[in-house]
């Protein structure tokens, strides 16, 4: 094994336009009832959407470092359907479905095998080191609309 490769994190892959994200619920990520907790459901996508931008050519750190400014969360709806456990084996889906300079609007779900456990729509957007919006590098924009799927905009 490479210096590279003991670097690249094991990640999710694009399939067509969908980025699929797998990951594993861990004791830390269930509450007293044995079942994930509801904000936790939050934190995985947010690594699928990092990760999806990432595997796309992205570089986020490089932007922030260069005071380009960060993603922030200014829209969210979610809906929660059925509870995951300890130790199940899930699959976070991220689609962008919309793209303006300044934002972008993707749709996420949480899966177990077949079965819908969490859905929902993130808008973020880029903000400068002074918290205002700011237009996305044109790179990003471009390749966010090479990506956009079609489809209901409910969670």
């Amino acid at each position: 094994m490479t210096a590279d490769e003991r670097d690249e994190p094991a990640g999710g892959r694009f399939d067509g336009e969908t980025h699929l994200f797998p990951l594993r619920v861990y004791f830390e990520d269930t509450d007293l009832s044995g079942v994930v907790y509801h904000a936790n459901y939050l934190r995985f996508m947010e690594r699928a959407r990092s990760d999806m931008l990432r595997v796309a050519g992205i570089d986020q750190r490089a932007v922030f470092e260069a005071g380009g400014g960060a993603y922030a969360v200014v829209d969210l709806a979610i809906r929660y359907r059925a509870a995951a456990r300890l130790d199940d084996a899930l699959v976070v889906a991220s689609e962008v479905r919309a793209v303006t300079p300044a934002k972008i609007v993707i749709h996420q779900s949480v899966r177990r095998a077949s079965v819908l456990l969490t859905a929902a729509r993130v808008t973020a957007a880029l903000v400068g080191p002074d918290g205002r919006p700011r237009r996305q590098p044109a790179a990003w924009v471009d390749l966010y609309r090479q990506l956009v799927v079609e489809g209901e905009d409910q969670p």
